[in-house]
This record gives structure tokens, sequence and C-alpha cells, in this order.
């Protein structure tokens, strides 16, 4: 599995779920701050986005925004339009919902879907996200997101059977480009994920890292695999991704641990020797220094917060 991929799926919890809006002017919803990062599509008309990262800004039918940290913002037909709240569920059974305002003024269509992520640890792919990104609607440019958009409005235009299969996993597919589009975009020569998944020999030992968790990696074995010398490795890889590589190998042992213990009912030793632990003690010891909470009560009260 490539290191984007298995990010999304490790920190990803709760199950995705999209709403298809139908709004006639005047009109605007604000999303309050929360735990929830948000996708809006706009799929016909205009609205503008505010939020307290910067001045207005127009939306245009194709443009897409994601809200990756879950800040409050509101889109409306206008900056002065009255504003309803809306706030999703992250239980919520049904995948796909529909909101309508009605009004005298011109219609827009609007597509928001919502991920929830493991708020304990996020990912520093993620953390490093402005708290607004704007992928606009450029002919020629980022063909698969808009392909993905355009999937993902008929099925909520038109449900059918299947749809409520189709659409968590068009949401994922959508997130995924909105991500690639947004690296795509980041300049060349800096520090950071973009930086790093451009990189083939810091991509060769994140792949391995995320692939086998398990292993005993050390610096030497990760700078063989990346082709390196270890100082030369070191070095770049702390530049690049922002702490050692040892140190990031520690951090994606325990929150793959944190993912089994939410999705499996592996036996803590199973869950242990998994995440790179040889003995159940050391994993407990180095589960609650990163949680502040051991494997099991970890595992209890996430199943029964479920």
């Amino acid at each position: 599995m490539d290191v984007l991929s298995d990010v999304l799926i490790t920190l990803r919890t709760g199950r995705p779920s999209a709403a298809r809006s139908s709004s006639q002017a005047p009109w605007g919803v604000r999303f309050q701050r929360g735990p929830a990062a948000g996708c809006h599509v706009v799929l016909e008309g205009g609205c503008w986005l505010l939020s307290d990262h910067g001045e207005p800004r127009r939306l245009s039918p194709g443009d897409v925004l994601f809200t990756p940290h879950g800040d409050g913002h509101a889109l409306a037909d206008h900056p002065d339009s009255p504003l309803v709240d809306f706030e999703p569920e992250p239980h919520d059974a049904a995948p796909l919902d529909e909101m309508r305002i009605d009004g005298a003024g011109p219609v827009t269509e609007l597509l928001c879907a919502y991920y929830w992520f493991d708020a304990a640890r996020p990912h520093p792919l993620l953390t490093e996200l402005p708290a607004m990104v704007h992928v606009p609607a450029r002919v020629g440019q980022h063909p698969s997101l808009r392909a993905a958009v355009e999937l993902l409005g008929q099925e909520v235009a038109d449900p059918r059977p299947g749809t409520e299969a189709a659409v968590p996993a068009l949401i994922d597919m959508l997130l995924l480009y909105v991500l690639r589009a947004w690296l795509d975009d980041q300049p060349e020569g800096q520090s950071g994920w973009a930086t790093a998944l451009r990189d083939p020999a810091i991509t060769a030992a994140l792949r391995q890292i995320h692939r086998h968790p398990e292993k005993p990696w050390t610096v030497e074995d990760l700078a063989a695999v990346a082709g390196l010398s270890r100082a030369a490795f070191a070095k770049r890889f702390t530049a690049i991704i922002g702490q050692p590589p040892l140190t990031y190998l520690t951090w994606w042992r325990m929150t793959t641990a944190a993912r089994l213990l939410r999705e499996s009912d592996d036996p803590l030793r199973t869950v242990a020797a998994r995440s790179g632990y040889a003995s159940e003690y050391a994993f407990g010891k180095a589960f609650k220094r990163a949680y502040d909470t051991a494997p099991g009560s970890y595992r209890a009260a996430q199943k029964s917060s479920a």
C-alpha cells in the first residue's frame, strides 16, 4: 500500500457521509468548528466562502473546498445573507442526506462530504494542510478529481440500488483526489509531506515503515532501503519529515496499534507484535506514554463510543 492511502485508511474513524443541498437566494449555511473535516463541491450556481482565514472568497461551479481541521466557516449566496447552522453527526447510519433552503433567487447546488479522523493522533501530512484548501475548477487540471466529483454528484442526485455502498467509497475517493491536487500544486524543494512523497529515497523508507511496522528497523536498515548512507539518510529524512526516522517509526507504530485496537478484537499480545513490540508489557508502556491510557482501556472506550 502506498503511504498516502495508508495514512487515510489508518487515521479515518467512523463512516464518511455526504449531503446535497439545493438553496435559493438568499441563503447561508454556517458550519461550526468541530471534529469533522469537510469537503464542499459547487455543482451548480456559485457561493461565497466566509471564514476567519481571510476575506470572503467566491466559489464557482466545479470548485472544491476542503476544511481538514474542522475550522468553522460558512457558505452563502452573498456575504450579508442570514446563516443557518448545520452540524454533521459522526454516527449517522445514513451515508447520504439532503438539505433544501427555499427562496426567490437563483439556485445553488452543493455537495458536502464529511470525514472523521483520529483527533488524538493527527498525521503530520494532515496537520500541515492549511485551514482552507481551495481547488478551483480549471480546464484540464486534476481530471481524476473532476471525475470523482461527477460520479459522486450523479449518485447523490439520482440514488439507485447500490447507492448506499457507492457513496462512502466515492467520498473516500474524493478526499484522496483533493489531497493529491493539493500536493501536486505545492512548489518543489521545500520540507514537508508534499516533498516527501516526491522523493524516491524518503518514499521508499516510508513505504517500508508503513508496510512493516512490526520489523525491528534501525536507521541503517532504512538508509539501505533508501539507497543512502546512514548519515545522509538521517539528515534528509529529518529535514523533510520534521522528525528523525525512528521517532516517526514509533509514532506510526502507536497509530497502527490504535487502529487495531479500534477495529479488531485481536488479543493485546497480537496487537503488540503487529505494532513492533516483542512483549505485551513493553507495548503497554509505550501505548500509555502515547495515549495516556492503557491499551485495554483505550479499546473499551472506543468500542463503547462507536
